[in-house]
């Protein structure tokens, strides 16, 4: 007798975007290592994180773009999609990790 697949536990992003906010200058550093800090903005050259100004994160609200590509978004969970490539979902669920939140998922 098969069993059905259980579902995974979807992550809660919105909870998981506010847990990340006073990390934003640690994960821009790791994310995007090539930039810096200029007054609360980390600024880069693009998402792929080399030197050059075309790309700021607001490390107090996590409200992002990069003025080159028209990428933007509003939080460390978008930034993260955007800078590795994964659904809002995935990444969400790499922050949890990395911050340690293991309460982090709604059970839907």
């Amino acid at each position: 007798m098969k069993h059905a697949a259980r579902p995974r536990p979807r992550v809660n992003i919105a909870e998981v975007a506010r847990a990340a906010r006073p990390h934003l200058l640690e994960l821009c550093q790791r994310w995007l290592p090539g930039g810096r800090l200029m007054g609360h903005e980390w600024t880069c050259g693009s998402l792929s994180g080399e030197a050059g100004a075309s790309c700021k994160v607001n490390i107090r609200t996590g409200r992002w773009a990069d003025f080159a590509s028209g990428d933007k978004g509003g939080d460390a969970v978008s930034l993260c999609a955007a800078v590795h490539r994964l659904s809002q979902v995935e990444a969400a669920e790499r922050l949890a990790k990395m911050l340690g939140m293991g309460g982090a998922t709604d059970g839907r």
